[in-house]
């Protein structure tokens, strides 16, 4: 790398595996970008897992906004099993990638101001050590998990036996406390690699100079306090948390909208059609999807359906295969007669949808989801009524956000990942965001944290404040390194 500046400050991102870390930080380096001209280079590991991710990617590179570099994918057989947790794979995985992401750094024409990386990504920060680079960590989440990470290290010490076989909620400083069956997957086994993991993560992160995350004040305010204040998790979270969500993918052109998707929403009365979508990597047993279908059909609603391949358990299984389900075999997944039945009322897609836009149809009134960050923030932005579905990572504690604290959401009564969910409860559920008296509170609460986050993004707003702030030190630090330059 040679020694030089350029003529305006320079930052590096590195997104991990999976679109709940890729969008994020496209969205993020864009806005730095865009908002406060920095030349921005984004890092990303060529996984291939699903061709919604290669087309994200595709259409950042056509932006021409942010440098895309993608980093090969490195072989891990021989450091993890097959059968390893997903998080213990893209651990791996980030891991491996180092040397290369240190040699792609070495070859930059410009020296950056600093290394951003999410969750994942903590351990690259000894990368940004040795360029003697500020480095910040992103968290693709919310406040409350990230004072959960914060403080899994003193839970680790002073919780006896697994977390999932406690009596009482496990208490966290200043913030909601956390349902044993709430927790994320990686504290479920505290034997497995995965956790391990995890608590190494948590203790990495307070190490960096930084911490931003994909929220904005107003959504969380209580939380937020407890990380800064020095009484309560403060002292733990010693570097600032600079809130600058929520950073979601923008609207494509109307033209880029093809098939008979949306000629068949513009038909639609307003706020009358169910979106039901598991996530790019979220699948459903065949069972749950029987029950599902039958659930929806009952229901009377309209609904869009994006269709993955069952699995043999609810979970995230298809995770690194996603959108290898064959369009023919989709008739087995329902009960009979259940495509002719809803021929009228229901449209079914395979696999992948854009989501951002139908969430954006006036037609759309509701949302069952698995409650990853990125599906959450695109349904509250667009003023969107959950039904909040958890499978896995973190998700079970969004779900419980949703429902217990922003009042936007219902949930099941039986968690998805432990049992079958049944035709009844998905019907009254569908109900009572759509019909019912309760579904018009929950409309009028999830309206204002729509208007909410639109002004936090605004010139002068929470939000984008915060990152003006990140703004400032990085341009400082740039202005330094051109002194010393020259």
């Amino acid at each position: 790398m040679e020694n030089k500046t350029g003529s305006k400050p320079h930052v590096v991102l590195l997104a991990s595996i999976g679109m709940g870390h890729l969008i994020p930080i496209l969205e993020l380096g864009k806005r730095l970008s865009t908002h406060h001209n920095f030349d921005v280079t984004i890092f990303v590991v060529a996984s291939q897992s699903s061709a919604a991710e290669s087309q994200i990617l595709q259409s950042a590179m056509t932006e021409n906004l942010c440098e895309i570099v993608e980093l090969p994918l490195v072989n891990i057989s021989g450091l993890v099993s097959p059968d390893a947790a997903v998080g213990t794979q893209i651990c791996a995985i980030m891991r491996a990638i180092k040397p290369a992401l240190r040699s792609a750094i070495s070859g930059l024409s410009f020296r950056p101001a600093a290394l951003i990386v999410d969750l994942f990504g903590s351990e690259a920060m000894m990368v940004a050590d040795e360029f003697e680079m500020p480095k910040f960590v992103y968290i693709p989440s919310n406040a409350w998990f990230l004072a959960l990470t914060i403080y899994i290290p003193t839970l680790d010490k002073v919780v006896q036996g697994e977390y999932v076989d406690q009596k009482e909620p496990l208490k966290i400083p200043g913030c909601k406390a956390i349902r044993p069956e709430d927790v994320i997957d990686p504290m479920v086994d505290r034997t497995n690699q995965h956790y391990l993991e995890y608590v190494r993560m948590s203790m990495d992160i307070p190490k960096c100079d930084g911490i931003l995350l994909n929220i904005w004040e107003d959504l969380q305010p209580k939380t937020l306090e407890a990380l800064r204040n020095e009484e309560l998790l403060g002292q733990l979270c010693k570097v600032p948390v600079y809130p600058v969500g929520p950073l979601t993918r923008p609207l494509k052109p109307l033209d880029s909208r093809s098939g008979e998707l949306f000629p068949w929403l513009d038909k639609q009365p307003s706020d009358s059609v169910i979106y039901v979508s598991f996530g790019s990597g979220g699948t459903l047993s065949l069972e749950q999807m029987v029950e599902l279908a039958w659930g929806l059909e009952i229901s009377q609603q309209r609904f869009i359906w994006v269709v993955r391949s069952p699995s043999r358990k609810t979970g995230d299984g298809s995770y690194f295969t996603a959108g290898s389900g064959e369009a023919n075999s989709m008739a087995s997944y329902f009960p009979e007669g259940f495509l002719d039945r809803i021929r009228e009322v229901g449209l079914l897609i395979q696999d992948w949808a854009p989501q951002v836009e139908i969430l954006s149809h006036p037609s759309v009134g509701g949302f069952i989801s698995h409650c990853g960050w990125n599906s959450t923030l695109e349904a509250i932005t667009n003023g969107v009524p959950l039904i909040a579905w958890p499978l896995y990572a973190e998700q079970r504690m969004n779900a419980v956000l949703l429902t217990e604290e922003l009042g936007v959401a219902v949930r099941p009564n039986i968690l998805a990942s432990e049992g079958v969910v049944g035709r009844k409860e998905i019907e009254m559920m569908i109900r009572t965001i759509t019909v019912d008296k309760e579904a018009t509170h929950i409309r009028n609460r999830v309206k204002k944290l729509k208007y909410s986050a639109a002004k936090t993004l605004s010139e002068g707003g929470s939000s984008y404040n915060a990152l003006s702030l990140v703004a400032k030190k990085l341009e400082l630090r740039w202005k330094t390194m051109e002194v010393n330059a020259s």
